[in-house]
């Protein structure tokens, strides 16, 4: 006898991807999520395509990840999708020292983080009519 499944943490019309140890402290990589969050996830692509930042192609690899999760596993439009969560986390730090004058240390610090990127399948807006007199039909 084996325990029973646990249920599915995410809707039904949301996808994930998750990447651990990334090699980048986890607010410069909190400034990067928080450019697509809440954007359709085409527009999300190329906000991360033309970024200057280093880690920016990482993330995007993160995110076509997700949302080849949502076509192939969950059969969601990819026209539709929208990062609805791109939630950033610490993960080891690696302590490391340096030397410094008269025999002495300095700490240096490098950070990992943990990127968990949720796409969303959105309805199509309903697109409204406005004539002349400025009511909607």
């Amino acid at each position: 006898m084996s325990k029973p499944n646990t249920p599915r943490a995410l809707a039904d019309t949301e996808a994930q991807a998750i990447v651990s140890n990334l090699r980048i402290s986890p607010r410069k990589l909190n400034l990067v999520a928080g450019m697509i969050r809440n954007l359709p996830a085409q527009k999300a692509i190329a906000t991360l395509t033309f970024s200057k930042r280093r880690i920016a192609q990482q993330v995007k690899k993160a995110l076509e990840s997700a949302i080849a999760n949502a076509e192939n596993n969950h059969q969601l439009d990819v026209d539709r999708l929208v990062v609805s969560r791109a939630e950033v986390g610490r993960s080891v730090v690696m302590r490391r020292f340096h030397a410094r004058g008269r025999g002495r240390a300095a700490r240096i610090e490098k950070w990992f983080s943990h990127l968990k990127i949720v796409v969303a399948e959105r309805a199509q807006p309903v697109e409204t009519t406005v004539d002349a007199t400025g009511e909607a039909a």
